[in-house]
């Protein structure tokens, strides 16, 4: 039965969550990006279209038909954001490859170009004393592989593996702190169950094909890092949602159970190897997941920590009348610029819920942060942002509660770097520390930037 009330006193409040913000010394402090947002230079250096590309042109797919074009021109403008990084005094960076970028044709030929830009990258992080933390897979599919049917073709495991077995020949030596896929939750649910993301399609049986060759893909990318003998760290970042009861009630206590089996059990379970909730699936009979013989055991083959993407908590009550027995419901909190409540206490539940879940494996809070409607004060040369401060300060909070409760919680990157293509909300919405002037491309660091630099050196504990 649900668990995410353990440990929770009725008193405890944001303010106790944000009491003390004393980390380990050993503790990992990055920020994150991915590449479609901050890249840009969509078509430079032999760059193919990715179905975000397509998407972005598909009309009233994206906010004010905004595209990823130029992004936060990351691409010309790295080394100045290695700068700031370099001053805000992290210790990694976490951003994602662009398939497209590498493998123009999704396979076959590697695009030398596109791997200069990464050593470029690469290079420059080393020099700041900066640990890349790289995704394979952040959302931008190459457009030529969905038009061979995507994640919903079982042909894509072997096309991310050889994706994968060309970067870690290329980059290996110089990254030892890899992530297969970020939110596979998205690609799958977004992309292909509601529509809200690339590519677009709306069809359950298909979004659960896309589950399983999620899954086998990273299960396939692990196979080929652990043939390389290069003796990094290889893990997954999931983004898994376990919403608290309405009540105390039975019915609302297993309604919340029940609320975290498709978008917590469907992607955490089969890659700790316990397999699919049959509670789930038995709600959609016209939709099974189209296992094969032998795949639980490629799925699940051993990983040496999980990435945890934290937002928000939700609400959710018993509702007969739902194919899966549960509803949302309204909550109290106030919300962010997405609209997304502001639940720090659900972040030290959801951190314990999933050390409960994962056998004692690493965790690394890989994307956590707020959308907030920031402006440049009048000279244009400072953002202040006294909500993202609050929202950090008690997420914060939570995460060294939950160190202080033994959770093995061994790192935080903040989302994210800089202000960016918010995919389908475009650039109408703004997580970043450094402000980005869409005109221009200049940096402006937020004052959140300052606090995070002060949560880094230990002058906030």
């Amino acid at each position: 039965m649900n668990r995410i009330l353990d440990g929770v006193t009725p008193t405890s409040s944001t303010s106790d969550l944000a009491s003390s913000l004393s980390f380990p010394s050993n503790f990992l402090w990055g920020t994150a990006t991915a590449s479609f947002q901050v890249e840009g230079a969509a078509e430079a250096d032999g760059r193919s279209p990715s179905i975000w590309d397509t998407f972005c042109r598909t009309p009233g797919a994206v906010a004010h038909g905004h595209t990823g074009d130029v992004g936060s021109d990351q691409y010309h403008r790295y080394a100045e954001d290695v700068g700031l990084m370099k001053e805000l005094g992290i210790g990694a960076y976490r951003f994602s490859l662009a398939w497209p970028r590498i493998l123009p044709d999704g396979i076959g030929k590697v695009n030398p170009k596109g791997f200069e830009y990464y050593h470029r990258l690469l290079d420059a992080l080393h020099a700041a004393g900066i640990r890349p933390a790289v995704t394979l897979y952040h959302w931008d599919l190459p457009q030529v592989l969905e038009d061979r049917g995507g994640w919903t073709n079982r042909d894509i495991v072997g096309w991310f593996g050889e994706y994968a077995e060309a970067v870690y020949k290329e980059l290996g030596d110089k990254v030892d702190f890899w992530m297969t896929l970020n939110e596979p939750f998205c690609t799958a649910i977004l992309g292909y169950l509601t529509g809200h993301h690339a590519p677009g399609i709306t069809d359950r049986a298909k979004a659960y094909a896309a589950v399983h060759h999620l899954h086998l893909a990273h299960g396939a990318a692990v196979d080929a890092y652990r043939a390389t003998g290069q003796g990094g760290e290889i893990g997954i970042v999931l983004n898994l949602s376990t919403p608290r009861p309405a009540t105390r009630r039975p019915e609302d206590v297993e309604a919340a159970d029940r609320a975290a089996d498709m978008p917590t059990r469907m992607f955490l379970d089969p890659i700790m190897g316990r397999g699919y909730p049959e509670r789930h699936l038995a709600a959609y009979p016209a939709a099974p997941v189209p296992m094969r013989d032998g795949d639980v055991e490629k799925i699940s083959r051993k990983i040496d920590f999980i990435g945890v993407n934290y937002y928000t908590e939700h609400v959710v009550a018993f509702d007969p009348d739902s194919p899966e027995k549960f509803r949302s419901v309204p909550q109290c909190e106030p919300v962010t610029d997405m609209g997304w409540p502001i639940v720090p206490k659900g972040f030290h539940r959801h951190l314990r819920w999933i050390a409960e879940n994962t056998n004692g494996l690493p965790l690394y809070v890989t994307e956590n942060g707020c959308a907030m409607p920031d402006e440049l004060d009048d000279t244009g040369t400072r953002c202040h942002d006294p909500r993202r401060i609050d929202y950090l300060r008690s997420h914060l909070g939570a995460c060294a509660r939950a160190i202080a409760d033994g959770v093995p919680l061994k790192g935080y990157f903040v989302w994210s770097f800089i202000d960016n293509f918010e995919w389908a909300f475009g650039y109408t919405r703004r997580f970043g520390i450094v402000y980005c002037d869409y005109l221009d491309a200049r940096r402006v660091p937020k004052d959140s930037f300052y606090f995070f630099r002060d949560v880094v050196s230990g002058a906030e504990a």
